[in-house]
Formats: structure tokens, sequence, C-alpha cells
């Protein structure tokens, strides 16, 4: 997850803590996250960790090396000498507030993927929601491509939302 530059490596690891927020430089990045250098020690921001986006083809979409970046530590092990941190922790969830603004609601949205138990419908520039197969129409569709196609126009009702879970269920209304 990390790893210590020397003996300055060694004494900022032993100052971090859970929580804090702290500045560091990418010092490299890999398929599966960023490392950050924050005084000669490196610790790993997760892809995960790095976005709330919905998704994103490379973590170099999102950091790149040597840029300053704020982050806010999430675990620490001295013993191993590894750290891992985070980016999107420092900004709100927008699930969060989709749900305190939509859920319950009608709002339009585009077909992403269609797939054997329903359709993926983009609702919000980060995620996307499922319309399973018995939501699709009020007639019985045996099919979801028979209902939607990628990329149509929708209007779905923000059935349920799942926090925990980052899902979203909708339903499809003719």
């Amino acid at each position: 997850m990390a790893e210590t530059a020397g003996r300055g490596g060694w004494t900022v690891l032993e100052t971090l803590e859970r929580g804090q927020v702290c500045k560091g430089v990418v010092s490299s990045i890999e398929r599966f996250g960023a490392f950050v250098d924050i005084g000669g020690f490196h610790g790993l921001v997760n892809a995960a960790e790095l976005t709330w986006a919905h998704h994103f083809e490379a973590v170099s979409d999102i950091v790149e090396v040597g840029q300053e970046v704020t982050i806010v530590v999430l675990d620490v092990d001295v013993e191993r000498e590894r750290a891992s941190f985070s980016l999107k922790a420092l900004y709100p969830d927008p699930l969060e507030e989709f749900a305190r603004v939509q859920f319950g609601r009608l709002i339009p949205g585009r077909v992403e993927r269609v797939v054997r138990i329903g359709a993926f419908v983009q609702v919000h520039e980060n995620f996307a929601g499922l319309v399973p197969i018995h939501e699709l129409a009020e007639r019985d569709a045996d099919q979801p491509e028979s209902v939607l196609q990628i990329d149509d126009e929708a209007m779905v009702e923000v059935a349920g939302i799942n926090l925990h879970r980052r899902r979203i269920l909708l339903s499809l209304r003719s």
C-alpha cells in the first residue's frame, strides 16, 4: 500500500492519524490507484477513493504525477509501514444529495446499458440506476430491449436508493 523513503518517511508515518487532512504530491500512478508523497512517505489512494464520479477509464483521468492534492487519511498501519488515503472523502457524497432531492420523483434519464435483468439508466452525471425487468413497463416485457434501447431518453421514477450499497432502483412510467 505504501513505501517509506528513509527515516523522514518513517517519522511522517508515525504522525499520521485516521481522519487527518494533509497536502501531498502524486508521486506515481498505477492501474489500482495513485501514490501520494507526504514528506517522504508514500501512501496509496485506491482508485475507488479518487472521486465520486460514476466511472472513469484510468487513474490518470483524475490525477497526474506531480499534482498537489489534499487527502484524508483513511487508515494507518505503522507495523506494515502502510497508509491509505482518500481524495473523495473531502467532498459530500452526491448520492446523498440526490436521495434528498429526487427520491420518489419522476425524472429524465438516458439508457446506458440494457441487460438480461433490466436497463441501467443514467439519472445524474455521477451515477445510474437499474430499472429491473418487472418495472420496465405495465405490459409484460420478457426482453428489456423490446422496451428500451441504448441512448433512449426515458422518464423514470426513483423508487429506491440504498446509500450503503450505492444502488438506485428505478421504475419506468409510460
